[in-house]
């Protein structure tokens, strides 16, 4: 099983609009997340005009769609990004695509980008998510507590963060 990562392009925005409002998929995503198809092509856009800052990604396996990511630039002084938006197709889950899309992302932040700081918060209830963060090297840094209404209840944001120095070398 191969797993790659590129840039979103006009052509992925049906894939895309899919993925993010399937129903195993939807709940776990920030309730502001771009879902309609206008939104998700002015993204896309985005991504495309200003790569350094912001950027909405499409994971692959085997060369075909299988899931999304996303990043942007928090501080450009200091180097930060906020991750978020991972979501992995139902019909592609498995085989860890999740963990080596994330690292193949972390390096290309980190080692292409210049990012010294990625940074990200999972719903706490999400806790298939956490252990992802974990297994991919994020280090849990603080709880927001009750600091989010989703899914008719006010529920936790848990934070993660890494630095480039916690991104193993494989030379």
């Amino acid at each position: 099983m191969s797993v790659t990562i590129r840039r979103a392009r006009a052509d992925d925005v049906d894939f895309l609009v899919e993925l993010v409002t399937h129903a195993d998929v939807e709940p776990y995503l920030a309730a502001i997340r771009a879902k309609g198809r206008d939104e998700i092509l002015e993204e896309i856009a985005r991504s495309e005009a200003d790569p350094e800052a912001f950027g909405v990604f499409v994971i692959e396996v085997d060369g075909g769609r299988a899931g999304t990511m996303r990043f942007e630039r928090a501080n450009k002084r200091s180097r930060i990004a906020d991750l978020g938006g991972l979501a992995v197709h139902p019909s592609s889950r498995g085989g860890k695509v999740s963990d080596a899309a994330a690292r193949l992302f972390q390096r290309h932040l980190i080692e292409d980008l210049g990012f010294h700081r990625l940074q990200l918060e999972i719903y706490g209830f999400n806790e298939r998510a956490m252990r992802h963060a974990e297994r991919s090297g994020f280090v849990q840094e603080g709880v927001r507590r009750k600091a989010y209404w989703r899914n008719g209840k006010w529920v936790d944001g848990v934070l993660y963060g890494l630095v480039a120095e916690d991104v193993e070398d494989d030379s």
